[in-house]
């Protein structure tokens, strides 16, 4: 008997036999009931003591009042073949010392059921905590809580000079101008922070910031990746739906229903509606639908084409995993094969959400105005010219009937692909088709597919939710007759029930993360038992349920976070502090972080003058050098935009080629969008500091900076407050004097754009 053992033995006759259940229940709901619960994995579920003692395939779980011999003990224990839970976390002792006592006492289990219950804290649905006493906002409250919890202080308030810049590429992704800072400098009344605030929000740069975070989710893209990587000529407008639905500051909820099922629950007649006339009352529905884009921007190669089952398949995968990863904060690929390995999801629960999108199909609508058929006239012939393309490309592949071409037809098919694009590139912008779902009038059975493989299929399954988080309404469907699609609609209201235990937590999680730089669970894609534990689990509850009562807006909490004494720290270091929290997961001061991919080339863009602010539109491609362009397999298949003016528009337009990210962009740690990037990687390598000073793009910037500042009297603080929002030192001054007595304007400015304090923000 080992000692923790003989050490509580000793207690168990002074405790309540119901208190000892109470804690064994705590630790086994925490920690084993996610996986043996509803799920039953292994066949065994321990939420009741009868299935205790019957256990699954290994035995029984305990052997009442002897833990010694109990499997369930020699399990958290790890120290036999069964270890339990699995993957690198296991128990603490004081918790294996818990399941040992209770054992020891006989296993008591009374009549209270569990069967209802979440088993994991995420699964829960959240409840406004108390709010701790001492500070103004619930926020820091929450915060300073913690911090004395931990022996830690907080940092004195930042400057407001780090304070406007900190805002504006928060909520913007851009500089503030030099006079941008001093005006808020200069602005001493009590309310000029929350009136930044608000001007801020209300820029239409704030939804080409934020839906860029949204992008960077569910893995935008403007062609399928793979080695055919073909274009999608109109997903743009997906991504412009985004950034509008921002700037709009759309209520999450309809957000999240217009994706998912726009379509259906603000039905419409997709031919008449969506086809040569739009009725001015209906185009807010051409709006909702557009969100449904969502499904069709993903990573797919263009060969599953030749295999409807197994293009369906991999479809409804992707579907599945965006839709976990974006909205539930779950990784579900794991479980296409198996039963997960440590989230409460098994195989039938993942076809169960695959089903939701069975008969869902993508839908190519012309989206032209009431007053445009005369304008569209002309784009038909462009058009056909597009369909013909396609159809011989068909029916090049259908005569290939599976086998990778003949060299010569393989270079065929390269050119009516890259005639295909062109034909689509043509066409006038606002005559461009959209991208939406749509129904077929028969819907496929879906089945288990064994190992994940399309034509091993084992139980046909239902649509439905998974079992171990709220299950929702049973979805009805008719037995015959005209098919009624409400598979997404009913998803789309099971997602945003305000009863959910995760669609809440997961946004104001991201939304936390963009200001801080880590979420308060530092995974944001995986709030199941490998993600990290939340650091302010009551906080999470209190901002969760806030969002929600607050009509779910996303600027609300901008405000509410922004606000707060917490972020208005300065990124100040201290020994003591850093000595219990090197990582700041806590928050006693202010994160320090590097711009963004996108946030570095538009910010160059616009202290030189050069940024061209037209909003939305088709994507851009710039023009590249030959070295950039040496790892493209076809420079033909990289469309340089033939006007100029377009090159220098914000990154969020670039054109997104998924076999081929912009080479600056990807040296600065720019997402991969074959999958979704809850966080972006910071690294810091030598291809950064040569794209810094060696680029055409970052010299020709260079030149219009000093363009700008040849004929201002102060060339030298002029730039200077452009590039770091703030008056050089006199130290600063001298040595940059020096430095332009030996060099030229343009290499002072190209040195601006290469300072820490250019590349980073307090």
């Amino acid at each position: 008997m080992s000692r923790w053992i003989a050490l509580f033995a000793m207690t168990v006759p002074l405790m309540a036999q119901d208190a000892i259940e109470a804690e064994a229940r705590a630790v086994i709901e925490a920690n084993c009931a996610g996986c043996h619960g509803a799920a039953k994995m292994a066949g065994f579920d321990l939420r009741d003591r009868a299935a205790l003692l019957k256990g699954g395939g290994r035995g029984a779980a305990i052997v009442p009042g002897k833990s010694g011999d109990s499997l369930l003990y020699k399990a958290i224990r790890r120290d036999g073949e069964l270890k339990m839970p699995p993957g690198k976390k296991s128990l603490s002792e004081a918790e294996v010392a818990v399941i040992a006592r209770w054992i020891d006492a006989g296993a008591p289990w009374g009549s209270k059921s569990t069967k209802n219950e979440p088993s994991w804290w995420s699964f829960r649905k959240p409840v406004r905590p108390a709010v701790p006493a001492g500070a103004a906002s619930p926020i820091d409250a929450f915060v300073q809580a913690k911090l004395t919890a931990k022996g830690l202080h907080p940092s004195p308030p930042a400057s407001k000079r780090e304070l406007v810049r900190r805002a504006y590429f928060d909520l913007l992704g851009l500089p503030p101008t030099p006079e941008e800072v001093a005006a808020f400098v200069a602005d001493e009344s009590p309310d000029a922070w929350a009136k930044l605030i608000d001007k801020l929000l209300a820029s239409p740069r704030y939804g080409e910031r934020w839906g860029r975070h949204w992008l960077d989710v569910v893995r935008y893209g403007d062609t399928g990746g793979y080695e055919t990587d073909v274009s999608y000529a109109n997903a743009w407008r997906y991504r412009d739906y985004v950034i509008e639905s921002f700037n709009r500051d759309k209520p999450y909820n309809v957000f999240i229903q217009e994706q998912v099922a726009g379509d259906e629950m603000w039905p419409g007649d997709l031919e008449r509606e969506g086809g040569y006339f739009i009725p001015k009352h209906k185009l807010e529905n051409l709006h909702r639908w557009l969100g449904t884009g969502l499904y069709t921007i993903g990573p797919m190669s263009y060969e599953y084409a030749l295999h409807v089952e197994q293009y369906r398949a991999e479809w409804q995968a992707d579907a599945v995993d965006t839709t976990a990863s974006a909205f539930l904060g779950l990784t579900f690929g794991c479980a296409r094969c198996h039963d997960h390995k440590f989230d409460a999801i098994t195989q039938k629960d993942y076809y169960k959400l695959a089903a939701m999108f069975a008969g869902s199909v993508e839908r190519e609508i012309p989206t032209v105005g009431q007053y445009g058929l005369f304008e569209y006239a002309r784009f038909i012939p462009r058009q056909q010219t597009a369909d013909e393309i396609k159809m011989r490309i068909k029916r090049m592949d259908a005569a290939a009937k599976g086998s990778k071409l003949t060299p010569e037809q393989h270079d065929q098919r390269e050119t009516l692909l890259r005639q295909l694009g062109e034909a689509y590139l043509a066409a006038p912008v606002r005559y461009a088709t959209a991208s939406i779902l749509a129904h077929t009038e028969q819907v496929p059975a879906t089945h288990v597919l064994m190992r994940g493989e399309f034509s091993n299929k084992g139980d046909v399954v239902k649509p439905g939710f998974p079992s171990s988080l709220n299950e929702g309404p049973a979805i009805e469907e008719p037995a015959s007759g005209p098919f009624v699609p409400q598979r997404r609609k009913a998803l789309a209201e099971w997602l945003t029930a305000k009863d959910h235990p995760l669609t809440a937590r997961v946004m104001v999680n991201r939304i936390w993360q963009g200001h801080f730089g880590r979420g308060i669970v530092a995974t944001p894609n995986d709030f199941g038992r490998q993600g990290e534990a939340p650091t302010h689990p009551e906080l999470l509850d209190w901002l969760a349920v806030e969002f929600m009562e607050k009509g779910w807006s996303v600027k609300a909490m901008h405000k509410a976070i922004m606000l707060s004494d917490t972020y208005r720290q300065s990124s100040a270091w201290n020994d003591a502090d850093g000595a219990i929290d090197r990582g700041n997961a806590y928050l006693w001061r202010a994160n320090r972080r590097r711009l963004e991919a996108e946030e570095i080339r538009d910010a160059i863009l616009a202290v030189s003058g050069q940024l061209n602010n037209k909003l939305g539109g088709p994507p851009v491609a710039v023009p590249l050098s030959k070295e950039e362009l040496e790892g493209i397999r076809d420079p033909d298949f990289w469309p340089v935009s033939g006007d100029d003016s377009q090159h220098r528009r914000r990154s969020i337009y670039l054109f997104v080629k998924r076999s081929f990210p912009v080479p600056m962009l990807q040296s600065f740690d720019s997402p991969d969008p074959t999958q979704s990037c809850a966080r972006r990687e910071v690294s810091t390598v030598a291809p950064q500091a040569l794209a810094m000073m060696n680029s055409g793009f970052v010299r020709e910037a260079a030149q219009a900076l000093a363009a700008r500042l040849k004929d201002q009297p102060d060339a030298l603080g002029a730039g200077f407050r452009a590039a770091t929002g703030r008056e050089p030192t006199a130290a600063e001054r001298r040595r940059a004097a020096a430095f332009l007595q030996r060099q030229p304007l343009e290499q002072y400015c190209l040195l601006l754009f290469n300072l820490n304090e250019f590349l980073y923000v307090e």
